[in-house]
């Protein structure tokens, strides 16, 4: 049976909150301050905890970080009442699982209980290496390319959250792949089965956001001509992305902060509130910290979105994925060139000396522009769009400096692109070939190419046949 330790120095607190446990079949022990929490998590093991914040003489915050580093696997709950809520979003980025304010509903306890219970679950099973919600090999499911620091670094994050149901803030230019990872996060969650809905804020009209958010009734304006399921009860269960969030009217920002706060959504025209059950995460391809210091994005509303925020480098930051990902893109091309395509060391270099200010989105876009036009199995510069083309010939190499930081790697001062990008594309073909096992017939199916040319790529003191 699931085991909860309960810290609060009300007692009446801790008399009903252990009650509501036990109907729900979980067990539970009471701690009345942090002092006692720690001798009692010295001597017993929990699947979760929760914390008031105000305590003394150690508060909540304090016994959190004493947990996270006792007790980092435990996921640990703060209940904040109105004054505290900041602290408690502080805690969540440094790793608290989630909060709740008081008064709080007793089905929102009993939720937030449970979906910690289930991710320590999950977390165990993966440190057993079994059962695992992201492995490497999960992460080339979800298309996402991490061969440079940067984005590694991303992949971190999404897979430390995915199994949570933190609201996630992804920032980045336009085309870095940000729907790209709200994607990843909710296929690699708890909500996988569930609908992932993703809209683009910016290309509603401002006259009908509230509508598509929320739904309407019929009758409730001209043109209602029935009720309509807005996009937050179509995505129950499930994760809603809002892309380009800071385009949302202010009025409708109050609207959505309520909604992540209570849960619950009210269509346009109706008197009875709808609850739902849906992670949001959100994108921005904007400086959204300024748009809150000139008042057109609520402070509050930021900070409840960004309880986990993901960073997304620009493509030319990546000098690293370049390649892969354009095999990658390659290989989704395939079908319908018909056969399989290659990329020839002058296309590469191309790839790799241009800017790309429109990030991944204008490399897939490039490759399909040079695949169209192509007429055998090898992708040539010439093939490339002729301003891609124009601008990378004026462009130097990529620098040796940005190279080392990047891949954390020996000088490459004294080394021309040419070898730079053959012992990339060495690593990048050893990292599947491990992911796969030693397996090459495997190997090559994740590659998109054919066993001969696996064999063609490989190193030279590979064995030319098994």
């Amino acid at each position: 049976m699931p085991s909860v330790l309960i810290v609060d120095d009300e007692p009446r607190i801790l008399t009903l909150l252990s009650s509501l446990l036990k109907t729900n079949g979980i067990e539970s022990t009471s701690a009345r301050d942090g002092t006692q929490a720690l001798e009692i998590l010295a001597a017993n093991s929990f699947d979760c905890i929760v914390s008031d914040i105000r305590m003394a003489p150690m508060d909540g915050m304090e016994l959190f970080r004493r947990v996270r580093v006792s007790h980092p696997e435990v996921p640990f709950i703060l209940l904040t009442a109105y004054g505290t809520v900041e602290t408690a979003l502080e805690a969540m980025r440094l790793g608290a699982f989630d909060y709740l304010n008081k008064p709080f509903k007793i089905d929102d306890f009993i939720t937030v209980i449970q979906r910690a219970i289930s991710f320590k679950k999950v977390e165990g099973e993966r440190d057993r290496g079994s059962g695992s919600l992201m492995a490497d090999s999960d992460m080339q499911s979800t298309h996402i390319i991490a061969e440079s620091e940067g984005m590694k670094k991303a992949c971190r994050v999404i897979k430390r959250v995915a199994p949570t149901d933190a609201t996630v803030l992804i920032e980045g230019e336009s085309g870095t792949g940000k729907e790209v990872v709200a994607r990843a996060l909710h296929e690699n969650s708890l909500r996988k089965d569930k609908p992932f809905i993703a809209v683009n804020c910016a290309a509603i009209p401002e006259n009908l956001v509230e509508s598509e958010m929320f739904g309407h009734v019929r009758g409730s304006f001209t043109g209602a001509t029935a009720d309509k399921e807005g996009l937050f009860e179509a995505a129950d269960g499930g994760t809603l992305f809002l892309d380009e969030i800071t385009s949302l009217p202010l009025t409708l920002q109050g609207k959505l902060l309520r909604v992540l706060q209570e849960q619950e959504i009210r269509r346009v025209g109706a008197t009875d509130s709808v609850k739902v059950n849906v992670r949001v995460v959100a994108a921005s391809n904007a400086n959204i910290e300024e748009k809150t210091r000139d008042n057109t994005f609520r402070q509050d509303l930021y900070y409840r979105l960004a309880v986990i925020t993901i960073d997304l480098p620009p493509l030319r930051d990546r000098v690293q994925d370049i390649i892969p990902l354009a095999h990658h893109f390659l290989g989704l091309q395939a079908s319908r060139h018909g056969s399989e395509l290659s990329l020839t060391r002058e296309a590469a270099d191309t790839l790799i000396r241009y800017n790309w200010p429109g990030n991944v989105r204008e490399l897939e876009n490039a490759i399909r522009h040079a695949v169209t036009f192509a007429e055998g199995n090898e992708i040539t510069a010439r093939l490339l769009p002729p301003r891609i083309v124009s601008a990378a010939a004026s462009n130097p190499a990529p620098s040796a400096t940005t190279a080392e930081h990047d891949a954390g790697s020996d000088s490459l001062r004294n080394q021309s692109l040419r070898a730079f990008l053959r012992e990339k594309e060495k690593e990048y073909l050893e990292k599947v070939l491990e992911q796969a096992n030693g397996d090459k017939e495997k190997a090559a199916k994740a590659l998109k190419i054919s066993l001969a040319t696996l064999y063609r790529k490989l190193p030279e003191d590979e064995p030319a046949a098994e």
